[in-house]
């Protein structure tokens, strides 16, 4: 594994390298040589905490190094957009015969000034969710005696550990049980990998007081197999009134279906049913709803009488211009796409991967209005 992992950590620790050394500048051409003895030190804990914080096992030193590596993350990519321009800046400057201390500490309070806006914003983002809803119409007869509109509730991506906690977790429960929903539907990454910040800041408490008529639903995402506690977790959700559907469906009251997909994480390993397989003795003449995490198989879904397809996992690129490479990956990689006869909503997720920071992406949970015709 090590070996497989060398030629990332030889790549990062050049980034790493490039990034401190401009940091080091700064601190030479302010006067502050005294200071190299302490900074590059604590450079190389921070530039490598968060990898140390996930690997290793150092109880709240781990945690501690986990969530400010975290922020890291973030300031490797927007580092690594803004250096390269302040470079060239730099020797613009120095061509037209500027001072290299007055260009350098110049430079300096521009691009830390940009970053300190940009974490702000995007912090901002990361912290203060919103609702998106969507208004859907299936052609399909409400069943006899039954409300011909269907209210779902839908979150992916919640990311619960030591980073997005109790706090956060709130928003979503006070937000979507305001919706008074019939079914909620979580679509995986519930975790963002161990269950042991799970476990020891009791948030199963917490989950438990999302409340919808019709019951909580979820599937597996990849970092609940990451973490490798799916079993405590299944039976951890289970003993809140969470089922958690592994390749299963359910009928819900005579109203609906609800299809739950292992992860595609799941293909390496005990692998996992095809969309057609699972809906195959399904009553088609009752929507279908389905959660798999990753947005793909569109076309197998639509194919397989699905009526409403829900995913994450994207993040929609979580920051700036991660977007861009999500929106080519995937066919649908945030929103609302019409597939055939089928709905696809691919959410950007409600909490956070590494650092809680979020920009052309922002933290959301789905107000799915779905409508159906009368018998």
């Amino acid at each position: 594994m090590f070996l497989r992992l060398l030629p990332f950590l030889i790549l990062l620790a050049i980034i790493n390298f490039y990034i401190g050394w401009h940091g080091d500048l700064v601190l030479r051409h302010a006067g502050l040589d005294a200071a190299l003895g302490i900074y590059w030190p604590l450079f190389g804990v921070l530039s490598f905490g968060y990898l140390l914080g996930r690997t290793l096992k150092l109880g709240p030193i781990g945690r501690l190094l986990k969530v400010v590596g975290s922020y890291y993350v973030a300031l490797i990519e927007f580092s690594l957009l803004l250096l390269p321009v302040a470079d060239l800046a730099a020797w613009i400057m120095g061509a037209a015969g500027m001072e290299r201390t007055d260009t350098v500490l110049i430079l300096f309070g521009i691009v830390a000034a940009i970053l300190l806006v940009v974490l702000l914003r995007g912090s901002y983002n990361a912290w203060s969710p919103v609702v998106r809803k969507h208004v859907l119409t299936v052609d399909k007869p409400a069943p006899a005696g039954k409300p011909n509109e269907l209210r779902v509730a839908m979150a992916s991506d919640l990311h619960l550990g030591n980073i997005v906690g109790n706090r956060h977790l709130r928003k979503l429960i006070e937000r979507i049980n305001a919706m008074n929903p019939d079914v909620v539907l979580l679509a995986g990454d519930v975790l963002d990998d161990s269950i042991e910040p799970f476990l020891r800041n009791n948030m199963a408490a917490t989950l438990r007081q999302l409340k919808a008529k019709h019951g909580v639903y979820a599937v597996l995402g990849n970092h609940e197999y990451y973490g490798g506690d799916i079993e405590q977790y299944v039976q951890m959700m289970n003993s809140i009134g969470i089922a958690v559907l592994r390749d299963e469906t359910i009928t819900v009251n005579g109203m609906f279906h609800v299809v739950g997909r292992k992860d595609k994480t799941a293909e390496s390993g005990s692998g996992r049913l095809p969309m057609n397989e699972l809906t195959a003795s399904l009553d088609k003449t009752l929507p279908i709803l389905a959660m798999d995490h990753q947005p793909y198989g569109f076309t197998q879904a639509a194919e397989a009488g699905v009526d409403l397809l829900m995913c994450g996992h994207t993040h929609r690129g979580q920051f700036f211009p991660n977007h861009y490479v999500t929106r080519r990956l995937f066919e649908l990689d945030w929103g609302y796409m019409r597939k055939g006869l089928m709905h696809v909503i691919v959410s950007s997720g409600f909490g956070s991967w590494g650092p809680p920071i979020r920009l052309m992406s922002r933290s959301e949970m789905i107000e799915i209005t779905l409508q159906l015709r009368n018998a």
